[in-house]
């Protein structure tokens, strides 16, 4: 089999790994990376830009660093993607849209972390613009498509990153989480996708992503390449809006064991009206059992969510009033985008002071089932990865939020909450498409959830790569 045969590529610590002991250059890898790009893409649309010279450049640099004695970096020659929402310097930070035609100067911090560390950027992923729908599709790129089946969606907003990511057509890549936008498409396409506590991890330049619901962390196919990322990009700056306290190493926890926890479970979304698909409810049972079996303490609890709507509905308008502001040409805007601004008119500095005041509450309330358990266990999703075309059929705000209620039913809640939440693979089911669930951790509790995600991987491994489809 060739070198872009699916199956055959290893995750990002152990691409870092096999560079730093000449096993493999970074040129090798990268040149292969950029193969799987090409001959993958065309019928997945994951990358929005491929930066096939620069990346060559790039590591050509590595191994040049190598040469000359330096110490490699944790991703010392690993190929990464970004979303599109994340400045690379030399591109244009489109927002999955085209209000915007200016290259950027810089690349953003996380982008220029991930550089220092030795991370090779091939290339930006699609999203749908602003990032305000679980579904990758857009005017200005098209519908991006599952790996697993060409008729189902991703999920999103990070959805270009899980196809580059499950695909195999990179190790690992960067994703952002507003409203589940990293578990989303992680468990659409049976990726690893751990939302971090607020603040975590920088969005310099920008103080904030959507004020207190934004997130930026990797999208990955193991735990531990998820730690891996997280170690090398977590941190705040002098000009981030908040930030999470003190933790520990993320491999450290990755690689320790968790021992015996108090894991609450329920299948109950916090949307009203939303049923949970049986397969997601049975993938919940299963892990309740699994997790028995491990020797934790599992009950059935009831979380007492309480309503996020009055914290997230605000700050999801101002956001996207914000970012189109922001753009040079508004008027190239999806004219749902626009309306959406519009709609928003509402959301004054006031109304959003009013908002951030209000996800504190939600906080505290949404963080009382901690007192009885060390980490609630929900599904991802409400529903299984619908087909195609979600938004296509949906041109009006109402319209897409009504069909965005399913995949948020149970991920949005914790981005007001500012919970750490992980989107964990937990097999295929009788559809052929990956199935998940979602661990949520206390507040700064991202060290016990890949402590216990990483002990679920290792009794139960997930598949690492969508299976080859028929062209």
């Amino acid at each position: 089999m060739g070198d872009t045969d699916p199956g055959h590529e290893p995750g990002a610590a152990e691409t870092a790994r096999r560079i730093a002991s000449g096993r493999a250059s970074a040129r090798e890898v990268t040149a292969a990376a950029l193969a799987r790009i090409a001959e993958r893409d065309h019928d997945l649309n994951a990358f929005s830009v491929v930066l096939e010279r620069s990346a060559t450049a790039e590591a050509a640099a590595r191994d040049a660093a190598l040469v000359d004695g330096a110490e490699p970096g944790p991703l010392h020659g690993v190929p990464v993607a970004i979303k599109e929402e994340l400045d690379v310097a030399g591109c244009v930070t489109t927002f999955g849209g085209r209000g915007n035609s200016r290259p950027v100067a810089e690349d953003g911090e996380v982008v220029r972390r991930l550089r220092e560390a030795g991370a090779v950027v091939v290339g930006k992923t699609t999203m749908p613009e602003f990032g305000a729908w679980p579904y990758t599709e857009s005017d200005d790129r098209g519908i991006t498509r599952n790996p697993w089946d060409r008729t189902r969606t991703p999920g999103g907003s990070s959805g270009g990153t899980a196809v580059a990511v499950s695909s195999g057509m990179v190790p690992v890549g960067l994703g952002g989480d507003g409203g589940g936008s990293i578990r989303i498409p992680s468990a659409c396409c049976g990726l690893f996708g751990l939302k971090p506590q607020r603040g975590r991890v920088t969005t310099a330049p920008h103080p904030h992503l959507w004020w207190s619901l934004g997130t930026v962390g990797p999208l990955a196919r193991s735990v531990l390449d998820s730690a891996v990322v997280y170690d090398v990009i977590r941190g705040s700056t002098d000009t981030d809006l908040h930030r999470a306290g003190r933790t520990g190493s993320f491999v450290a926890a990755a690689r320790r064991e968790p021992g015996r926890l108090r894991i609450g479970w329920t299948t109950r979304p916090v949307t009203p009206g939303v049923r949970p698909d049986p397969q997601h409810v049975q993938a919940v049972a299963d892990t309740v059992r699994l997790l028995a079996e491990l020797g934790h303490d599992v009950v059935e609890v009831d979380p007492g969510y309480p309503d996020p709507t009055a914290a997230f509905v605000p700050q999801f308008f101002g956001g996207i009033r914000a970012e189109a502001e922001a753009v040079e040409h508004y008027e190239r805007l999806e004219r749902r985008t626009r309306q959406t601004y519009r709609l928003g008119s509402w959301v004054t500095p006031r109304v959003l002071d009013k908002a951030m005041r209000m996800t504190e509450t939600v906080s505290e309330k949404a963080n009382r089932v901690f007192d009885r358990v060390d980490v609630l266990l929900t599904p991802v999703t409400a529903h299984r990865p619908p087909t195609t075309g979600v938004l296509v059929g949906a041109r009006t705000p109402a319209g897409a939020a009504l069909r965005s209620l399913p995949a948020i039913a149970y991920a949005a809640l914790w981005n007001v909450a500012g919970n750490p939440a992980a989107s964990v693979p937990r097999g295929i089911g009788v559809d052929q498409l990956p199935l998940a669930v979602q661990l949520v951790g206390p507040t700064d509790g991202e060290e016990r959830l890949l402590s216990l995600s990483a002990q679920l991987e290792a009794a139960d491994p997930w598949p690492l790569l969508a299976p080859a489809q028929p062209r």
